[in-house]
Parts: structure tokens; C-alpha cells; sequence
């Protein structure tokens, strides 16, 4: 293992279940009850590409003596060995004085601290992830270690702590590795995709349903680009699906949409964009992934205008929130227009890692607030006042404004559509966080 991750915070803010989920099996109890666990858990972690050593810790708790202390003990000797550290906070329980307290402890500490914060699974977390700025520990990472929600957001966080970049191979190098997942319903020729893509028989094949099970990565590279490909089993509609064996290959599909960069929809040419297409294409967007869709069987076709057209008219109705997906018609099994699908997922992936800097934002900001001003909220107008990026992959924007809550939908959208034809980020979702507050760059 390159580097060690130490998982701490108070009691029963899902330590443990974070544990569980990065070393990929239930090694360390769980229960709701607090200080389950006492002694320091290690095992072997792993996010996409990153392999590492994680260690679960008990709750951090003010102890004078006795079994606490010697939990406290445990802990600090964990942080001491640590190179960085993940602070967990429960984002649908807010902050506490606790968490506040071991924020200030933690921060004098040699080792790198990300701020986590976890059970992010719904809306009712958002008021307490806001909240967690207020640690002054940079941008939380928002998770669900039960769900698996944020993974690909952790893993990028991680990067730049694996010493395999110090032994010769620069963050760069890292970097410029992409998570590409080839994703889709049954039968639409993903694996056959992914044979073509490497021009070898990778994976199996065949005409029926359901051969591939597993998530099965490969390595490889396109115009000396490295791209870790990985050929997913074929997502039914859930109402659909009883095997026990087909929902551990489906719930595997979508971990690796979670730890993906970049994910290509293959749709079947005859049966473009139906009901489970749109919701797998959802899902990604929702977890901030590049999307890309392949058209595959074109050469079956028969009506390709027609087809096109209906594709853009699902695309306009069904996913109005992400502008400008791109779309490339292939034959895997002929391996036809396999370039040009390539050079899609290359332009989006360089979308995805775009960063605008806060000037050009609110210089753009001034001129959008003069054309076409956020509407009336019980009889006040709502002020925005400041607009940065906080994050890229995907591109994420704080935005201050007078009444949050009372900043419609719409207009986020507006503002949206207007980014992505200002600054080129078609393609892409966006994410939007409002903020309420003074500028907090106005000093």
C-alpha cells in the first residue's frame, strides 16, 4: 500500500461504515449504538486506480482515564502514522461542539486533514453540509458511505497523497489516467465495444443477455492517453430484476459508474433512448460524471435521420438539466466511427476538469444579473451577490445570494445554461450550492 488513510470523528457519524465501504467488504462492526468500535481496524482500501491502507478509528471523545482514554490513545497513535486524515462529520446531524472541538484539535496536527461529510444520501442533509464550512477545513466532501454516494469525489481528493507519484511516476502521470466505465442495458454490446476499443477478445461475449456479471477493468491507452476501461454488466429496470446474482452485477455496474470520470451509454440503434437508457443516464448525471452516448448497431439501421431526430427530441425533453451531451453513432461490431467516440470522451473529459477563475465569473455574473434579474420572494428581490467555483470534475459553483432558499429552480437553471454557453461547459453537469452571507472574498 502506497499511503495510509486514517478515518476519524466523533462517535457514530458512520466511521465504520466508511471503512467498510472502501476495503469493499463488512470487516468492522456497525451499529447505531455509539463507541461500537474501540481499537484501531486496518485494512487494505481501494478507490478506482488509488490502493492504500485505511484504518478505522474509534470515536474521538474528551477522556480523562479509564477505556476511553485508551481509545483516544489508539486514535492519535493512528493519526501519528497517518498521511492524511479524514475528519467525518454527519451532515444530517449538523455540527456539534464536539466537531467543532477536534476540528481545532486536529488542525495543529503534521498530518493533512479532508473534511468529510457523510449520510449526504437526501436533502436533509444539505443544511448541515453547508454548515460544515464553518470548520474552516476547505470544501466538504459530500458522501454516503452506506450508499456508496461521493466515492469518485474521495478518490480524486486522495490522489494527490499516493507516494507511487514520489517513486517516479509524477501526479501528472496519475492525473492523466481516465476512469472510463462503458455502461448500458443488456445485450447493447458493451463488452463487444470494449474487445474493439483494445483489439483483443478482453471479455466474453455472446448473443444472449446477461454474460457479463462482473465489472472487469482494462488498461490501456488511446494517443498515448492511459484509460482504464471498464465493461459493466448490462442494468435492467429494478421491477424487473429478482436474481440475487443479477443485483450484486447490477449494484457492481453502478460502483463503477461512482468511481468512473467519464461514462459512455451504449444505447441499441433500434430501440434508442427508452425508459431504463433515460434513467441510467440520470443516474450518471446525478453522480457528476462525463457522459457520453454510443449509438451502437448503426449499420442495422435503417432510417438514420429519423433515428437521429428522435434521439435529439428524447435527449431535449427528458434530460433538459445537461445541455449538449454528445452523441456518436458506431458499429462496434464492424469497429466504425471507434475514433471519433474516443476523441468524445477526450473533449468531455477536459470539460469536466474545467476551472473558471472568480474574476471572469462575476464580471460574467454582472452582466446576466443586469439582463434578467432573479425574481421577487414575498415581495423582496433576491440578491446575488458573488459567484465561484469551489471544485472541478464536475464543475461546482458556490453562489451567495440573500435568501437561498427562496432562489427558484428556474433561475439556477438559467444560470446554468448561461455558463455553459459563456465558458464552453456543454456537456457536463453542473452543480450549484447557495450560499447566504456577505461576500466572503469581499476583504
Amino acid at each position: 500500500m502506497s499511503f495510509t488513510v486514517a478515518i476519524v470523528g466523533r462517535p457514530n457519524v458512520g466511521k465504520s461504515t466508511l471503512f467498510n465501504r472502501l476495503v469493499g467488504k463488512r470487516e468492522a462492526l456497525v451499529d447505531d449504538r455509539p463507541g461500537i468500535t474501540r481499537d484501531r481496524r486496518v485494512g487494505e482500501g481501494r478507490l478506482g486506480a488509488l490502493e492504500f491502507t485505511v484504518v478505522d478509528t474509534a470515536g474521538l471523545e474528551e477522556a480523562p482515564d479509564g477505556i476511553e482514554f485508551e481509545m483516544l490513545q489508539q486514535t492519535r497513535r493512528a493519526l501519528a502514522d497517518a498521511d492524511v486524515a479524514l475528519l467525518v462529520v454527519d451532515a444530517r446531524a449538523g455540527l456539534t461542539p464536539m466537531d467543532r472541538h477536534f476540528a481545532r484539535t486536529l488542525r495543529r496536527l503534521p498530518a493533512p486533514l479532508l473534511l468529510v461529510a457523510n449520510k449526504c444520501e437526501g436533502r436533509a442533509a444539505d443544511p448541515g453540509l453547508i454548515e460544515a464550512h464553518e470548520l474552516g477545513l476547505g470544501e466538504p466532501l459530500a458522501i454516503s458511505a452506506e450508499h456508496g454516494i461521493g466515492m469518485g469525489e474521495l478518490a480524486d481528493a486522495l490522489l494527490p497523497f499516493d507516494k507511487a507519484a514520489e517513486a517516479g511516476e509524477d501526479d501528472d502521470q496519475l492525473e492523466r489516467t481516465i476512469q472510463l466505465a462503458i455502461v448500458g442495458r443488456p445485450n447493447v454490446g458493451k463488452s463487444t465495444l470494449l474487445n474493439a476499443l483494445v483489439e483483443d477478445e478482453r471479455v466474453v461475449t455472446g448473443p444472449e443477455p446477461g454474460v457479463t456479471r462482473d465489472a472487469i477493468a482494462v488498461d490501456w491507452s488511446y494517443r498515448g492517453q492511459p484509460i482504464r476501461l471498464v465493461d459493466t454488466a448490462g442494468m435492467r429496470r429494478r421491477a424487473r430484476v429478482s436474481d440475487r446474482l443479477e443485483k450484486l452485477s447490477t449494484s457492481d455496474a453502478l460502483n463503477a459508474v461512482r468511481l468512473a470520470q467519464v461514462v459512455v451509454l451504449v444505447l441499441d440503434g433500434a430501440a434508442i433512448l427508452d425508459k431504463q437508457d433515460l434513467t441510467i443516464a440520470r443516474h450518471v448525471i446525478e453522480e457528476g460524471r462525463a457522459l457520453v452516448i454510443a449509438v451502437n448497431k448503426w449499420d442495422a439501421v435503417d432510417d438514420h435521420q429519423a433515428a437521429l431526430r428522435r434521439l435529439n427530441d428524447r435527449l431535449q425533453t427528458s434530460l433538459p438539466q445537461v445541455r449538449g451531451i454528445p452523441t456518436v453513432t458506431i458499429s462496434a461490431l464492424k469497429r466504425q466511427r471507434l475514433e471519433t467516440l474516443l476523441d468524445a470522451v477526450l473533449a468531455i473529459y477536459e470539460t469536466w476538469n474545467t476551472r473558471i477563475s472568480t474574476g471572469r465569473l462575476n464580471r460574467w455574473l454582472e452582466g446576466v444579473l443586469a439582463a434578467h434579474p432573479p425574481p421577487m420572494a414575498k415581495g423582496r428581490r433576491v440578491r446575488v451577490r458573488y459567484l465561484t467555483q469551489v471544485k472541478a470534475r464536475p464543475p461546482t459553483f458556490a453562489l451567495w445570494v440573500s435568501q437561498p432558499e427562496a432562489l427558484a429552480e428556474s433561475y439556477i437553471r438559467y444560470l446554468a445554461n448561461g455558463l455553459r454557453d459563456s465558458f464552453g461547459l456543454a456537456g457536463v453537469p453542473l452543480r450549484f450550492l447557495p450560499r447566504k452571507g456577505k461576500n466572503p472574498y469581499a476583504d
